[in-house]
Parts: structure tokens; C-alpha cells; sequence
């Protein structure tokens, strides 16, 4: 069914049966802005090394699986943030049509089996941000009618119902209307995603719901003290609401000194007055701005500190001691960052992590639970019949 490259023969076995499910990916926004949302001008199918993900590169990965991030920024206004995310939605079904032997868009556990055993990627959607819905309930459940799996409650910034992580003080964590909006997603079969929110809103969003929790591309505070990770006790809260936290591969959120390089190279920036995109934006070497040139100086005189698969594996057993095997997964953020770790650099190198935890003593079990099983089994239970 799936045939991904490695030379181990038990990763092998695990990816052919329990196929990587990815909770976030943003080959969406990136197709958006380098190729008109093109899927065609973003050449994924006959491979494109400017980007982490194409089709060969998810075969060679064992990738079964992926949720779309249906993104678009937080900063935007929010009526114009509802149209840009139905663009982003769009996107995603383009690409099946224009690839309907690779992808399946699936909304169920049931279209997701069913696309493994077709032996396609089951393509759901995840919308990264409240701020996708314009404070409309009316906005989510079309956004949920759409295809839309999970909803990130937030993004960078606070919306007036939920508190960011990296957003403004606020004296909130979800407010009524935010309690409302988590106990609407449960209603309608909509997974609640806690990554990019605040510490506050995470423990809000666990007590209001009635329903699994997923953090979609987050690691462990306990590992490398950032806002964007999950602290303990948030982690052991999640195992008690049944809940998944899918271990990403950001390098400035799973290794503290690459932390401190990513929020000086940041200042550097605004400094020059350049602009702050997680990704180049378009393919090749541009002509450089003088700012830009020395912005890359600067680049060159304080190189970032190495991030590697020992820093994914470090945060995967972490959150595997304090949660429990049943709770974890993986989410990548590939093409939302601008390289992952070492060893990790696109969709190919997911065996690359199976190989090092095998390295570990996990069992075939275990790396199946992590590949696929644990999420797979949070959509089920997330599933309603009718709304």
C-alpha cells in the first residue's frame, strides 16, 4: 500500500500499515504565495527542491495523511481573512483534482482508510486561527460543511475571544463566546487545535470541551522554554481529555539556543526594515536589497546553532513520559518554516525519525501509535453523525 525508503525493516513495516498522518502542513499558503495557488506551477508532482513537500517526496516519506493548514495571517482584516481562507480551501481541492491518484480529501476515519486503501494521501484541512470565522459561528459550521477538520483557536495574535501566545496582554484566556465557540466545534465534529495559544486559553479549551484536544504542531515547555509549547501539566491534562499533541519539527520551538538565534535574527530585521516572512518568497536568488545583503552579513556572522533529529526525538519521549504513548503524534510545519532539522528537511526524511526512536527500543506498536494510530483515533471519536 505505501512503500516508504528506508533501509529498516520494522519502519518499513510501520509506514506500510500505519502511514504518517501529519497535522500540519503549509503547502497551501506557500503554493499561494510563490505560485498563484497553482498546484501545476508549483511542480509537486514531478518533484521541487524549493519547497519540503511534492508527491514523490510524500511516497518516499510514508506519508498516508496530511492536514492541510488552510492558513492565512492573523494581522489581516477579518472579513478579508474568511475570503482568503476559502481560497486556501480551495486549493486543497485542486490539488486532488488535478492529482486524483495521489490525493483523496477525506473528512472521516472512514475516508481516510479508504484513501490508504486506494493507496492515497488522505487530504483533510485544518483553518490556523479564529480569526478564520470573523466571530461567526455561522462562518465556522460552513467551514466545517467545507471539509475544514480542525479549527487553531488562534494564531499569533489574540482574537477578542481567545489569548495568543505570542499576542498582546490580555485578561482572558477563552471568553463566553470563546467557550461557546470550542462547544459548537464539538457539536459539529470539529477537532479543537490549542497550538499557538496561550497557556491560559489551552487549560479553557480543555475544561470546555467535550471532546478529544489536539495541539497540531507543537512541542514540550518542559524541553525548551517557549510560549508556543506545551507545558506539563497542560500535557497531563490532555492525556485525561484523551487528546494527541503532535510533536513539530520548528527548530527555534524545540531548541532554546535556536530560539534566541530566530528572536535575534528577527530584531536584525526590523532593524533594516525588512519584511518578516518564515519562508523565501519566490524560487532562485533574487536580486538583494542593501538591507537584505546585510541582513545575509549578518546571517553569515552569527550562524544559527545546529537542530537536529535528536532534538524531535528528545521532545517525542518527553511528551510520551508525561502524556503517555496513546497521546502523541507528529506535526511537521513543513513549508511554513524555513528548514526543519537537520535530518528533517522535507516529507521524504519522516522515516529518518521512526529510524532513530527504533534506535531507542520503541516497539512496532508504539512507532505505529505515534505514525497514525493515536490521531486517526482522536478523528473518530471526534465524529458526529448529523448536525
Amino acid at each position: 500500500m505505501f512503500a516508504p525508503i528506508t533501509d529498516s525493516d520494522l519502519v518499513r513495516e510501520v509506514l506500510s500499515e500505519y502511514p504518517v498522518f501529519d497535522g500540519h502542513n503549509d503547502l497551501p499558503i506557500t503554493a499561494r504565495g510563490r505560485y498563484g495557488e497553482d498546484p501545476v506551477a508549483a511542480r509537486i508532482a514531478e518533484g521541487n527542491d524549493a519547497l519540503h513537500t511534492d508527491i514523490p517526496s510524500l511516497r518516499a516519506g510514508g506519508v498516508g495523511a496530511q492536514f492541510w493548514s488552510v492558513y492565512v495571517p492573523s494581522h489581516l482584516p477579518e472579513p478579508e481573512a474568511v475570503c482568503q481562507v476559502l481560497e486556501q480551501i480551495d486549493f486543497v481541492y485542486r490539488l486532488e483534482k488535478t492529482y486524483p491518484d495521489t490525493f483523496q480529501i477525506a473528512r472521516t476515519a472512514a475516508d481516510i482508510r479508504s484513501a490508504w486503501a486506494a493507496g492515497r494521501i488522505a487530504s483533510l484541512m485544518g483553518a490556523e486561527g479564529g480569526h478564520s470565522i470573523r466571530e461567526s459561528l455561522g462562518v465556522l459550521r460552513m467551514l466545517r460543511q467545507l471539509g475544514v477538520g480542525y479549527m487553531t483557536l488562534t494564531h499569533n495574535d489574540n482574537t477578542t475571544w481567545a489569548k495568543s501566545a505570542t499576542g498582546e496582554d490580555a485578561d482572558y484566556g477563552l471568553t463566553d463566546f470563546g467557550r461557546e465557540v470550542v462547544r459548537e466545534m464539538n457539536r459539529i465534529g470539529m477537532l479543537v487545535d490549542i497550538s499557538h495559544v496561550h497557556e491560559d486559553t489551552m487549560y479553557d479549551a480543555l475544561a470546555a470541551s467535550s471532546k478529544p484536544v489536539i495541539f497540531s504542531h507543537s512541542s514540550c515547555r518542559d524541553v525548551a522554554n517557549h510560549p508556543r509549547n506545551a507545558p506539563d501539566g497542560v500535557l497531563e491534562a490532555l492525556a485525561a481529555n484523551d487528546g494527541v499533541i503532535m510533536i513539530t519539527f520548528v527548530p527555534f520551538f524545540i531548541n532554546e539556543a535556536a530560539g534566541e538565534h530566530w528572536n535575534a535574527s528577527q530584531a536584525k530585521r526590523e532593524e533594516l526594515g525588512l519584511r518578516h516572512p518564515l519562508k523565501p518568497e519566490a524560487d532562485g536568488a533574487p536580486q538583494l536589497s542593501r538591507e537584505a545583503e546585510a541582513y545575509e552579513t549578518w546571517l553569515a556572522e552569527n550562524p544559527a546553532p545546529a537542530v537536529g533529529i535528536d532534538d524531535v526525538v528528545t521532545h517525542v519521549e518527553h511528551a510520551r513520559e508525561v502524556a503517555g504513548i496513546d497521546h502523541i503524534g507528529i506535526g511537521s510545519d513543513f513549508d511554513g518554516i524555513p528548514a526543519g532539522p537537520e535530518g528533517l528537511q522535507r516529507v521524504s526524511d519522516y522515516p529518518r525519525l521512526f529510524e532513530a526512536l527504533t534506535a531507542k527500543g520503541w516497539s512496532a506498536q508504539d512507532l505505529k501509535k505515534l505514525a497514525s494510530g493515536n490521531i486517526l483515533r482522536v478523528v473518530e471519536a471526534s465524529e458526529v453523525s448529523s448536525w
